[in-house]
């Protein structure tokens, strides 16, 4: 029975350090999703000249579900059934930054706003701001992400240890 409840406290701390470290891979894939969304944006603004609701239902599952619902957000802004303001949009991205839900706040309300070559311009220049935020991110994860679930571990470790 006692073996059994080290192994029980060892498995509760893992779980734990590995909750903790699940909102930097979630940031981390946000940020990949938002740039692939951005691209497809960009290349299809230029070639195919579609409407955005078009393009954002267009786009693919995989990525869709790390978007965390703020494309679903935003075409219910397009069509009018909500604001888009910071909890409107970002009601399921909890793990975001604030400074970082201002950056994507100011490019959704940029999209068709201008020109096709501008708005081409412009989703570029996000491309570059979400790439930087996402190297951020990649640095956290692998700063943070591991020190959770390591210290997870070894707090396990501690416990089975006092136990015995």
């Amino acid at each position: 029975m006692k073996y059994v409840l080290i192994v029980i406290m060892f498995c509760v701390c893992c779980g734990v350090g590995y909750f903790f470290s699940i909102k930097y891979m979630k940031r981390k894939r946000f940020w990949a999703s938002l740039i692939a969304l951005a691209d497809k944006l960009s290349l299809e603004i230029n070639f195919s000249r579609e409407r955005l609701r078009v393009l954002l239902a267009n786009f693919d599952g995989a990525n869709k579900k790390n978007l965390l619902e703020i494309d679903e957000r935003f075409v219910d802004f397009l069509d009018k059934k909500c604001e888009l303001t910071n909890e409107e949009i970002f009601k399921k991205a909890a793990c975001l930054k604030p400074e970082e839900k201002d950056v994507i706040l100011l490019f959704l309300k940029t999209l068709g706003r201008s020109d096709v070559e501008n708005q081409t311009k412009e989703i570029q220049t996000f491309i570059a701001r979400f790439n930087e935020i996402k190297l951020a991110c990649d640095v956290e994860q692998k700063k943070y992400g591991g020190l959770s679930i390591k210290l997870g571990i070894v707090a396990g470790i501690f416990c089975a240890i006092i136990l015995i």
